[in-house]
């Protein structure tokens, strides 16, 4: 809901008065360059956004409007060096060789073990 959005001046009033009952309240954030919205695999980015805060009764909800944008996040996978060392311990291999196994096993540890032994 975007106060004044296809409504006459007249409208917008009585809309404002009646929210005021209720108890909300509107603002527009002026100056919002980029909003960005972090999921667990992407990240939806929306660039010049309106962005709007209505507070009703205590709880603020914001509104964004504008372009979205999606962005795939690529994560790193990082493994600890307890991981490395008791793979290079049971399967008889170097650090290097225990780090590849445990990234192509996604971390599992048994699974790198079997791969290599």
């Amino acid at each position: 809901m975007i106060p004044g959005m296809g409504m006459n001046p007249k409208q917008l009033k009585q809309m404002q008065r009646s929210m005021k009952q209720m108890g909300m309240d509107m603002k527009e954030v002026h100056g919002a360059t980029e909003v960005i919205i972090k999921l667990k695999n992407k990240e939806i980015i929306i660039k010049n956004p309106k962005v709007n805060i209505m507070d009703f009764m205590g709880q603020k909800t914001y509104q964004i409007t504008g372009k979205p944008k999606e962005k795939a996040i690529k994560s790193e996978l990082v493994i600890p060096a307890d991981d490395i060392e008791l793979v290079v311990t049971q399967a008889g291999v170097t650090p290097e060789e225990a780090e590849k196994a445990l990234k192509e096993t996604k971390g599992d540890l048994a699974e790198a073990i079997l791969r290599l032994s």
